[in-house]
């Protein structure tokens, strides 16, 4: 499980400037811990594992261009299975829940997870906790099964159910213990991983012998050193169709301009993997890229010079971008959701606004261009 953002990470400092972001295991709090062979070893559909174990000190770099003369940097220990394993098959009793917003492909996981579990480790006690962390003391469990899960990954949503907040540490764990689930597979977001986070803290108080594993659920794509996320494609294809039902009604219209909003707190890998694809986008605005709106190189003027040459445009933007712009208009309330997750501004309704303004006045003082707005929103992120 990473760190979340209010704790510290673990820090292991090498030679040449070598850092490693360490994640933090039980071994740092039970001296002495036992291990066992890892099951795989002796798995004869998986024997091929075994060429491929991973060696307790390898490591990924977060940076993967380096100068010559430059420090090694910071790294993050590399996933996969190990030759060596803390938990004996049948002493394994594993409980996976699932946290926050809907994303894509989660019965997926919970399916490879079960799956994984119950034929590469040989664990056959699998509890799903119902309705997110509340589950734990006020909702049944579910048993867990190959054959339960046999065809989950083709509906939606989630089969564990889920929910914001409900966090009650203490509780939580006192039902970890009193159930005898040593190992713990939470699947969420931010505020998901930040309760895993004091899930973990508390064990390590109580110095039980419990895994916490974190499993990151961002469709946003914003996690370092991995490819892509679960859900992200999916999110990408169905922005696609959003910006399609725009460029066409903008197409449609005399100066129309398509406003399409996207997922994307803090990156813009949706709204430009989707322009990418797409081909009919003219602007696409995301958190990484300041922009402004007024004066030369402004939104405004781009805006216009479109409409002057194509008679239509299609303006794609992430949840996240312009935040600054309307937090100066809009007094900002600073307010989250039950997650924790700070609540953005709606920005694609404000900058709808921003621009009907503009064009309105522009076409009253100096005989500018009229333009019709269609604002298209797209689900917003966890």
């Amino acid at each position: 499980m990473g760190s979340s953002p209010n704790s510290k990470p673990k820090i292991i400092r090498g030679t040449a400037g070598y850092v490693l972001e360490d994640v933090p295991h039980m071994a740092d709090y039970i001296p002495d811990l036992p291990t066992y062979s890892n099951p795989l070893q002796n798995n004869p559909a998986y024997s091929v594992v075994k060429q491929y174990f991973v060696h307790i000190d390898d490591s990924v770099p977060q940076k993967i261009i380096a100068n010559k003369d430059s420090p090694r940097g910071v790294h993050f220990r590399r996933a996969g299975p190990r030759q060596r394993v803390y938990f004996e098959s049948d002493d394994v009793q594993a409980a996976i829940v699932t946290c926050g917003g809907l994303c894509p492909g989660l019965n997926t996981v919970i399916r490879e997870l079960v799956c994984a579990l119950y034929h590469m480790y040989g664990v056959k006690k699998i509890l799903g906790i119902n309705g997110g962390y509340k589950g734990f003391y006020a909702h049944n469990t579910i048993t867990l099964t190959p054959k339960s899960v046999n065809d989950i990954h083709k509906r939606g949503g989630t089969i564990l159910g889920s929910s914001r907040g409900g966090h009650d540490t203490t509780k939580i764990v006192d039902s970890i213990q009193d159930r005898g689930i040593n190992q713990v597979y939470i699947i969420g977001g931010d505020g998901t991983q930040r309760g895993a986070d004091r899930i973990f803290e508390e064990i390590r108080r109580r110095r039980l012998k419990v895994a916490v594993v974190g499993i990151p659920k961002t469709i946003d794509n914003d996690i370092p050193v991995i490819d892509k996320s679960f859900g992200f494609d999916t999110a990408v294809e169905e922005a696609q169709r959003a910006i399609n039902a725009a460029h066409v009604e903008a197409e449609s219209g005399e100066n129309g301009i398509g406003v399409v909003k996207l997922m994307g707190r803090y990156s813009g890998f949706i709204a430009m993997y989707a322009t990418l694809a797409s081909r009919d986008v003219d602007c696409c605005l995301i958190p990484e890229s300041p922009f402004h709106l007024e004066g030369p190189g402004g939104l405004f003027e781009f805006t216009e010079k479109r409409l002057k040459e194509n008679g239509h445009m299609v303006i794609v933007i992430a949840e996240g971008a312009g935040q600054e712009l309307v937090s100066e208009s809009i007094q900002s309330l600073h307010k989250q959701d039950a997650s924790g997750n700070k609540l953005l501004q709606d920005v694609g309704l404000w900058i709808s606004q921003k621009i009907k303004v503009w064009f309105l006045v522009c076409s009253v003082c100096a005989g500018y261009l009229k333009c019709v707005i269609l604002l298209i929103p797209f689900l917003n992120s966890d």
